[in-house]
C-alpha cells in the first residue's frame, strides 16, 4: 500500500553517493552567493530577492542536475532573457497586475517553447518583472540587462568552473559529450541497428516534454548493453551472508540474502534461508533449495552508500 502512495506521488529513491549530493549543495551555495551580492548591487532594497529566488531555482538545475536539458547554457540564457523581455512588456502596458502577472508567465512559457530554450525557473522572472514593485518597474528595459544577464552569467560562470573539478560533472552536457565520443572506439559500438532517428522518434512519441537527452538515451543503452548478457551464478559460488539479485525491473526486481544453510532433503540436495532485502513481500524469509536459488539469481550485489550496486565477476565478493 505504502509502495502504491509513494509511486502516485512521484516520489523517487534517487541513487547517488552522498559525494554527489554534496558536491551538488556546495556548488548551488556558491552560485547562489555571486548571484546574490550582483542582484543586490543593482537593486539594493528587498527587490533584489525576488530576482534571487528565480536565480535559486536555476541553481537547482544547474548543480543537481547538470546533464540535464533544462540546465544547458542555451536554455538558462533564453530563459531568462526571454521571459525578462515578456515579463517587463507585460508590466508596462498592462495595467492590471491580475492579468499582467499570470500573462506574463503564460507567454514566457510558450516562448522557451518554440526558442527551445525551455527553463522552469524562466517563469519566476517573468513573474518578478511584473510584481517586483517599484524598482523593478523603474528599471523597465534596463531590467534584462541588469540584473538578469548579470546574474545568468554570474551562475553560468561558477556552474562552468565549480563543475569542471568534477569529472563525472562536465558541464556544460556537451563537454561530457565529447568526452565520451573520444573514449569510443567504432568496434565499442553496440547499438546494433539502432541509430539517431530511432531515439528522436522514440522521444517524440511521449508529445511532451521529457527532461532527458538523446546522449542519456545512450548511455543508457550502453550500460544495459553491456551488463545484460550474463550467466546465472553456480551454485557451487553461492555464499552465506552474501546478497542477490533476480536482475528484473521496476515490481519484479527482488534482492535476497542468504541468511543460512538448512539440512539436504530426501534427493541430497541442500537447501537455503533467505530473506528478501528488496522488493515484494520485503523482510519475508523463504527456503529454496541451491539449485532453485541458482536459477532465480541473476547475480550479486552490494550496497553501495544507498544504492544497490552490481558486484561484476571480476571483484571480489
Amino acid at each position: 500500500m505504502i509502495e502504491k502512495i509513494l509511486q502516485y506521488i512521484g516520489f523517487e529513491r534517487y541513487r547517488v553517493g552522498h559525494t554527489e549530493k554534496i558536491a551538488s549543495a556546495l556548488g548551488a551555495f556558491l552560485g547562489i552567493l555571486v548571484v546574490f551580492y550582483s542582484s543586490t548591487y543593482f537593486l539594493p532594497d528587498a527587490s533584489s530577492y525576488l530576482i534571487v529566488a528565480s536565480m535559486g531555482a536555476s541553481a537547482v538545475l544547474l548543480f543537481a542536475v547538470p546533464h540535464g536539458p533544462l540546465s544547458q547554457p542555451w536554455p538558462l540564457i533564453g530563459g531568462h532573457l526571454i521571459s525578462a523581455v515578456i515579463g517587463v512588456t507585460c508590466a508596462k502596458f498592462i495595467p492590471d497586475i491580475f492579468i499582467a502577472a499570470p500573462l506574463a508567465v503564460g507567454l514566457a512559457v510558450g516562448a522557451m517553447y518554440y526558442f527551445h530554450c525551455i527553463h522552469p525557473p524562466g517563469g519566476a522572472t517573468a513573474l518578478s518583472a511584473v510584481v517586483g514593485g517599484n524598482a523593478v518597474h523603474d528599471l523597465g528595459y534596463q531590467f534584462i540587462v541588469s540584473p538578469v544577464l548579470i546574474n545568468v552569467i554570474a551562475i553560468l560562470s561558477v556552474a562552468i568552473c565549480f563543475n569542471f573539478f568534477f569529472k563525472w560533472r562536465r558541464y556544460p552536457v556537451y563537454l561530457a559529450q565529447k568526452q565520451a565520443a573520444a573514449n569510443k572506439t567504432k568496434s565499442d559500438n553496440t547499438y546494433g541497428t539502432i541509430t539517431h532517428e530511432d531515439f528522436v522518434y522514440a522521444l517524440s512519441e511521449f508529445e511532451s516534454f521529457i527532461d532527458i537527452s538523446e546522449n542519456d538515451l545512450l548511455k543508457i543503452y550502453d550500460l544495459v548493453t553491456h551488463r545484460h548478457h550474463s550467466a546465472n551464478i553456480q551454485y557451487q559460488n553461492l555464499q552465506h551472508g552474501h546478497y542477490y539479485s533476480n536482475g528484473e525491473h521496476d515490481k519484479l526486481w527482488s534482492i535476497r540474502q542468504i541468511v543460512d544453510w538448512s539440512d539436504a532433503n530426501e534427493a541430497g540436495e541442500e537447501k537455503l534461508i533467505y530473506k528478501i532485502i528488496v522488493g515484494e513481500n520485503r523482510r519475508d524469509s523463504g527456503v529454496m533449495t541451491k539449485n532453485e536459488f541458482s536459477r532465480w539469481v541473476k547475480y550479486e550485489v552490494v550496497r553501495d552508500d544507498e544504492n544497490w550496486r552490481r558486484l561484476d565477476d571480476s571483484a571480489e565478493s
